[in-house]
């Protein structure tokens, strides 16, 4: 296996699948396998996943609200993605935990690092929901931090796209991909990988990213096995 620990972030507008709004339990389903496909090679596996499918603070802010108050209700979303998420595991026979930046003991474990890792170690997948608990921070922020905390080789960025273009590859039909590229690259382009914050945590912990189409079956178990998958971002 390329890599023993990663970290795997997830759009929650993937979740909507063919749908206008919420979750496809078809597209879930096949996360859920591709997820599967990987943890029977003993890959352990963390996961963040955004709430864009259902609410977003930054929508909130257009619409008049306090942009603290709808970031909070951006993290319950992603709380209400994570909770459809880990069903979907375990009904594929995967043990799961679910830790929240914000205490909801009900429904998930508190976010103790220690603890994330022992669940790692026993091979348990576990869900980081809620983002960093803290407003005017992305899911992508909650991510770099995560996998930085839990010592994770690599974040996987799973897309709707196969990697990191020249520029917008549904806009200009010239656009290249590209296989492998350095943080410095990506801000010397202005390309869009992460938001700012995720991505300089990155870079200065010297933590790669790879984006790929998490969208094509199969692509999650090749891009472990070794295979050139997507785009890798590193120094």
């Amino acid at each position: 296996m390329k890599y023993k620990r990663i970290l795997l972030k997830l759009s929650g507008e993937s979740l909507m699948g063919d749908k206008q709004f919420g979750i496809d339990n078809k597209r879930l389903a096949v996360y859920a396998t591709q997820i599967k496909e990987i943890h029977d090679l003993g890959v352990e596996i963390a996961i963040v996943i955004g709430g864009g499918n259902i609410f977003r603070g930054v929508q909130a802010e257009e619409g008049g609200m306090d942009r603290t108050h709808g970031d909070y209700m951006g993290m319950l979303a992603t709380m209400i993605n994570s909770m459809a998420l880990q069903s979907s595991l375990e009904s594929a026979g995967i043990k799961t935990r679910l830790q929240s930046a914000i205490e909801m003991k009900e429904i998930a474990e508190p976010y103790v690092r220690r603890r994330a890792m022992r669940h790692l170690e026993k091979g348990r997948v576990v869900i980081f929901g809620a983002g960093t608990g803290n407003p005017f921070f992305t899911t992508d922020s909650a991510a770099s931090l995560r996998a930085i905390e839990i010592n994770a080789e690599v974040i996987l960025k799973g897309t709707r796209v196969d990697g990191i273009y020249t520029a917008d590859p549904e806009k200009d039909p010239t656009a290249t991909k590209y296989d492998v590229i350095t943080f410095d690259d990506v801000y010397a382009n202005g390309l869009n990988v992460m938001d700012m914050t995720a991505f300089t945590l990155c870079k200065e912990n010297d933590l790669p990213i790879i984006v790929f189409d998490m969208d094509t079956p199969g692509n999650l178990k090749k891009l472990l096995d070794g295979e050139q998958v997507g785009t890798i971002v590193r120094n």
